[in-house]
């Protein structure tokens, strides 16, 4: 689970969503509505509320001051440090209300950024001593969270950090546009917000703070009689080591607890859960699957606690393991031993949590990840920080939203819940739906008993205890206007079957259809930031670009045959031409694809004027993928020179391609580190593989533009590439072929292998080449699952039926000898099929959740548009494809490279 996508949770009950957006006002402190002396004005940005005085100026990087507090002293240190700040002409800004307080300090919220309350800007170091000094003294005795980005100083809740005052921004190593500062050359460099303090390797630590930063490194667990031997995760509360007691070298897990840090729905911070785990466990002492406490002890003023270490796995990566219907050969011999299996551990599972009733406990947080699987298959359940006595009543503050029981089951009922939930997500691990849809609970207890041999009365059973005797549905129609939100409960909406999505022209025009009528129903015209709900990354690129922006949704609407909706582009058209700071210029992220998207809808001066944006910037240490590389912008560049004669465009367009071909026949560092040979892993701190971020990308623009010219060089400069992510892929035991992730392997469109089994079919077809016939043969049985965990276009089943689509499209036009082809089009009608087990009703129409299944999604990377532009790949009466996925348009027009 991405726990990033917890907090955009809190706003809408159906979509991803920000506090800070126009739709959801959250209620601010109130210094936000204080009057300020004349020449000070205050602007929101964000989460903040900067203010500053007019006449007021600021280098653009430096020594920057911040400020925690807890949500019981917050608004009591905000007017101390206004009051400060504003006497002597100080800029600063602060979190806008008690809401964004409390997610900033979520347990899952970001470590690096987490307790930055009020940040004030020092005009240069002799004002940043006495502002650090004044500060301290006037706000001795308050109590924040530690900030782990920052030095702290002294002991109260002032903390330094060098970084960005102006808002500068250049690329990650991993390609990703960041915050920046300049080096001592002017060059940008990423201003490093790590959840640990550091310092710019050019800038010398002002000498009042060398006291400070020896006072941090006092703290050590050297005198611990512990020895911490591996990390098991790191959230904002705190760590989970696996560690050694040195006195008896026995094995223990450690909890960690920061206070006022990790907190909880209720405020609840990591410490007082920890003490009451601590409690609960004891309490549990005599129930054989809950772990035993073996010490409690505090560092600093981390508190911790030393629990039995089991040996084991957590449940859901033994399911993953274990699950039949990732195997499309799995054999009815194969699913019986699976539910025989699932039903024992549910079994173990009901047992123990009968067995902690009987104490008066209501565990309160039972869900995949909280069940650890020992080697015998008995079971272990961990985390007790939310369990508490029946009597106690109210709701836990942390939940996960696959098993958490509505507002009306509280005790023991919410325990019952959950296993109701367990019970089908160990058959099909979707139970997240049903927070968006009761009714869901049904429609999967349907699927699970038409596919596993499991007894009926179980489903139903867990079907009503869902459901309950006051279930209905939660599917809302959501009206917005700029300061209120209205939510309305609308008439439930059958779940759609396979037996509605027939994959033939009938079948997809009703579906366009009630695809395209909940997408165009979900649009919020009267808001900047977005004007569709999609995923939480529109948020951080903005709400303009193709995978999750306007864009990419009037793409997919247009090219399916579903519509032109000139109110909405205007839209678009209006913020791309004056696009927010840190916009990026890519082709997925960016304002490439907005240009694309716009010239396709028959908009070409304005796609023009936004490429004029583009032009612009520098583009010359991007990298080479698609999404916001080089790739995917040289391709855009020669596609639109192509439709509009513009000759500049292609000649910039093969200087990119040039600056690609020397990424990729160049000796990276990745490889020279792992050796030539063996396979590697994709993502994390390596290179990703994959057609969006991968090599796989520039293979594609390789071999569009070798079609406009027939040069060879181009061909191979493409098959070096696709060799480059062929290395990070690895065999499955079926046979698939999919990218190695280290932890996980993945099929998908974007980051997997489908998209590089694309791009291989296609290379194939200009030239021979057993590796990659062999390849692409391996490649086609990822394609094959019963089950995919999300439908999304980058990372779900969606992308799986475009890869498919592609296959037949391709064998239909340019006959290839290749394995499986003949199967492609069954397989592509039974995925169609198998969308209806995402599928979920949104204001009488159709819509599919979005990334983790928590909200519903109308963006084209992972939602709606996404699946509407896949189903129109396979199905559509005229020709549908991804971008680039087909020769680039005015081929004749264009001329090859010139030689130097």
């Amino acid at each position: 689970m991405d726990e990033r996508y917890d907090a955009y949770c809190a706003v809408d009950p159906l979509f991803y969503d920000s506090l800070t957006s126009t739709a959801a006002p959250a209620a601010g402190f109130p210094a936000t509505t204080r009057p300020l002396p004349a020449g000070w004005r205050c602007e929101p940005s964000s989460d903040w509320l900067i203010c500053g005085h007019d006449d007021g100026t600021l280098p653009q990087q430096g020594w920057k001051i911040h400020v925690s507090a807890g949500l019981d002293n917050a608004e009591r240190v905000l007017d101390t440090v206004w009051d400060y700040c504003v006497e002597r002409g100080l800029a600063f800004k602060f979190l806008r209300g008690p809401r964004m307080l409390l997610l900033r300090n979520a347990k899952y919220a970001r470590r690096g950024s987490s307790g930055k309350f009020i940040t004030i800007y020092p005009r240069d170091e002799a004002e940043l001593e006495l502002v650090c000094r004044q500060l301290a003294e006037l706000l001795d005795g308050e109590a924040g969270p530690y900030i782990l980005s920052d030095l702290r100083y002294g002991t109260g809740p002032v903390y330094v950090r060098y970084g960005g005052f102006a808002a500068r921004y250049c690329l990650s190593d991993d390609g990703r546009l960041v915050p920046a500062i300049a080096d001592p050359t002017g060059t940008l460099v990423p201003d490093r917000r790590d959840p640990v303090f550091h310092l710019p390797d050019w800038v010398t630590l002002p000498e009042f703070l060398a006291p400070h930063v020896a006072a941090r490194n006092a703290t050590t667990t050297t005198d611990l009689p512990y020895r911490i031997e591996r990390v098991i995760h790191f959230s904002n509360g705190g760590g989970l080591y696996v560690g050694r007691d040195t006195r008896t070298d026995t094995t223990v897990v450690l909890k960690e607890a920061r206070p006022y840090a990790g907190l909880d729905a209720a405020g609840t911070d990591a410490t007082r859960r920890l003490a009451r785990e601590a409690e609960m466990l004891r309490r549990l002492v005599d129930v054989p699957q809950v772990p035993r406490v073996h010490d409690e002890f505090t560092l600093g003023d981390h508190r911790f606690l030393a629990i039995e270490f089991v040996e084991g796995r957590p449940l859901n990566k033994v399911l993953v393991e274990r699950y039949p219907l990732i195997d499309a050969d799995a054999t009815a011999a194969d699913l019986a031993a699976y539910t025989a299996w699932a039903l024992r551990v549910h079994r173990e599972v009901e047992r123990a949590v009968d067995a902690i009733h009987a104490q008066g406990i209501v565990y309160g947080d039972l869900h995949l990840f909280n069940v650890m699987v020992r080697p015998d298959d008995s079971i272990t359940l961990v985390d007790f920080e939310v369990a508490a006595p029946v009597g106690e009543g109210g709701r836990p503050g942390l939940r996960n939203q696959g098993f958490a029981a509505p507002r009306d089951r509280t005790g023991f009922a919410a325990d019952r819940y959950a296993l109701a939930c367990l019970r089908l997500a160990l058959f099909l691990p979707l139970t997240q739906l049903v927070r968006l849809a009761p009714e869901k609970a049904a429609h999967l207890a349907e699927v699970i008993a038409a596919t596993f041999p499991v007894p009926r009365d179980l489903l139903d059973r867990a079907v009503t205890e869902i459901v309950g005797t006051h279930g209905r549905s939660t599917t809302t129609s959501t009206t917005t206007t700029p300061t209120t939100t209205s939510t309305a409960t609308t008439p439930t909406t059958t779940v759609p079957s396979a037996a509605e999505l027939t994959p033939d022209l009938d079948g997809w025009h009703r579906l366009r259809t009630r695809l395209a009528a909940a997408i165009t129903s979900s649009a919020t015209p009267h808001r900047d930031d977005r004007l569709f709900p999609g995923d939480i990354e529109q948020f951080r690129s903005g709400g303009l670009n193709l995978a999750h922006g306007a864009a990419g949704v009037l793409h997919a609407l247009a090219v399916t045959g579903a519509g032109r909706y000139p109110d909405h582009e205007a839209w678009l058209v209006k913020r791309a031409l004056d696009p927010p700071s840190g916009t990026g210029c890519g082709f997925y992220d960016g304002l490439h694809g907005v240009a694309y998207a716009l010239e396709g809808l028959g908009r070409r001066q304005d796609a023009l004027d936004v490429l004029d944006v583009c032009l612009r910037e520098p583009w010359q240490d991007l990298g080479p993928d698609l999404v916001g590389g080089l790739s995917g912008m040289a391709l855009n560049l020669a596609e639109l020179a192509g439709r509009t004669g513009e000759a500049g465009l292609l000649e910039t367009a093969w200087q990119l391609a040039a600056r690609v071909a020397d990424q990729v026949g160049g000796q990276r560092h990745d490889d020279r580190e792992s050796g030539d040979e063996g396979t590697m892993v994709s993502g994390g701190r390596q290179p990703y593989a994959g057609l969006a971020r991968g090599h796989t990308g520039a293979a594609l623009m390789f071999l569009r533009l070798h079609e406009l010219t027939g040069e060879s060089e181009l061909l191979a400069h493409a098959a070096t590439a696709l060799r480059r992510d062929l290395r990070r892929c690895v065999l499955r035991p079926d046979g698939a072929l999919e990218v190695n992730e280290g932890w996980r392997t993945m099929p998908y469109l974007a980051d997997g292998s489908v998209g590089i089994g694309t791009v291989l079919d296609q290379y194939l077809a200009h030239r021979p080449d057993e590796e990659f016939r062999t390849a692409s043969a391996a490649i086609r049985r990822a394609a094959r699952s019963p089950f995919y965990a999300q439908t999304g276009l980058f990372a779900g089943r969606a992308g799986i039926i475009a890869y498919l689509a592609t296959r037949v499209r391709q064998a239909d036009a340019q006959p290839v000898d290749q394995p499986d082809r003949a199967v492609d089009q069954p397989e592509l009608a039974r995925q169609i099929r198998h969308l209806a087990w995402h599928a979920m009703p949104y204001q009488g129409h159709l819509a599919f959740p979005g990334e983790q299944l928590l909200r519903l999604s109308m963006d084209l990377a992972t939602g709606t548009a996404g699946v509407l532009l896949a189903v129109g790949m396979a199905l559509h009466d005229e020709p549908v494809s991804l971008p680039f996925l087909t020769p680039l348009t005015g081929a004749t027009k264009l001329p090859p490279p010139r030689r130097g």
